[in-house]
């Protein structure tokens, strides 16, 4: 591991997933603990999502111009203003002004985690190839920064909450950001060449023909839409469920989340070797088990152990599935069209996120269990389609799903 990729890649890397992790799974507790209400939490987690799908093709056009490095410290910057900025003026404003407040500090959050994460993974992808045959080495170390963030952000998160209040954890986050911005390398790293010289417009084109042209990969991309709204809803609503119906504090919210991605990197370290022997399709069927079975419990889990090990089991299936999706992605869609197909897919699965955050605003919280149950009966048709519309496909190692 050369010091110049640690400095470079590794520690912005870690610096800004850190304050990402926080942000997207503290500032829905925030909502909740400044409104006290359910719907607004629901719209907060769609404003941190809706962005995220407006400024997805806006974040990458950007890093092609500017180079991902700038863009990096760009985004940076600017969350550690927009949390350095709301710190304070939660203090000082009432609670008419502190609800919107919050609600524009989640869509700000989303807006920046996008630029963020075009950026660094754009980042990763030239260390890629400057390790040359060392690519999986660099790749396999980048996955376990995202899940270690994922690890201790939410659980971070809901501590500082309940600890040093909502100034503190934004500080927190603001301090983070700071610190990815001045370690963020230079403009060392030269944009990357564009692939299509065509309009944006015909680049989608492209992508959704050649998506219609794959339908096992088709299948499987609705598929996991369908379980990222399950996924999505879930998120949405674990802050109401254990705070408001379990009766446990911000903290045992980030502990869930803690606990789920502990699961989810132990799902993800293993699945390589359980591809190699049973096969791609036999593992993403007891994936799909594995998320279903516990989508459908959650509703009715009774208590804060039980939702917190059923919702660890639930993200470990959906890791592995995200595995699978990687694997067959990259067999599947031709080098000459994977930038455009692999932007359609992505836009595909982030759909349901904002979706999911609407119908939590809409809905009565005392009904949260019954869409819960609804969102877990459409996941399990869409699994179901996408594991019986396809073919054994040849076993391979893949990457985590982001």
């Amino acid at each position: 591991m050369s010091h110049g990729r640690v400095r470079g890649v590794y520690l912005p890397r870690l610096a800004d997933a850190a304050a990402s992790s926080m942000a997207t799974y503290g500032i829905p507790l925030l909502v909740l603990g400044t409104t006290n209400s359910s719907s607004l939490t629901g719209i907060a987690f769609m404003l941190a999502w809706a962005p995220r799908l407006c400024t997805f093709s806006l974040a990458g056009m950007a890093v092609d111009r500017f180079g991902p490095a700038r863009i990096f410290r760009l985004a940076a910057t600017a969350r550690a203003l927009v949390a350095g900025l709301a710190a304070p003026t939660l203090g000082m404003t009432d609670l008419k002004t502190a609800s919107s407040l919050v609600l524009l500090l989640a869509a700000c959050a989303g807006c920046l985690t996008q630029f963020s994460f075009i950026a660094a993974e754009s980042m990763g992808a030239v260390a890629s190839r400057e390790a040359g045959g060392a690519a999986h080495r660099v790749q396999s170390v980048l996955l376990g920064i995202d899940q270690t963030a994922a690890l201790a952000g939410p659980a971070a998160g809901g501590l500082l909450l309940q600890q040093a209040g909502s100034s503190g954890m934004l500080a927190v986050i603001s301090g983070l950001s700071i610190l990815t911005a001045v370690i963020a390398p230079g403009t060392r790293h030269a944009p990357p060449a564009p692939q299509a010289t065509g309009p944006g417009t015909r680049r989608w084109r492209t992508g959704w023909s050649t998506l219609r042209a794959l339908p096992r990969l088709a299948w499987l991309v609705a598929g996991l839409a369908l379980s990222n709204l399950a996924l999505g809803l879930l998120e949405a609503a674990t802050p109401v469920i254990v705070v408001k119906q379990l009766g446990q504090s911000s903290a045992s919210v980030g502990l869930v989340w803690s606990c789920a991605a502990a699961a989810s990197l132990l799902a993800v370290s293993t699945c390589r070797f359980t591809i190699d022997r049973w096969g791609l399709t036999r593992v993403g069927r007891c994936a799909a088990l594995v998320t279903i079975v516990p989508c459908f419990l959650v509703a009715h889990a009774g208590s804060y152990p039980a939702y917190l090990i059923l919702a660890a089991v639930f993200m470990a299936g959906d890791s592995v599935l995200a595995v699978v999706l990687r694997t067959l992605r990259s067999d599947l869609i031709p080098a000459a069209v994977f930038g455009s197909t692999l932007s359609v897919t992505v836009l595909i699965l982030l759909l349901p996120y904002p979706l999911a955050g609407i119908l939590m605003a809409l809905v009565d919280p005392a009904d949260i269990d019954t869409l819960i149950t609804v969102c877990a009966i459409l996941q399990c048709i869409g699994l179901a389609c996408a594991f019986t519309r396809s073919t054994r496909p040849r076993p391979r190692h893949g990457k985590h799903r982001k």
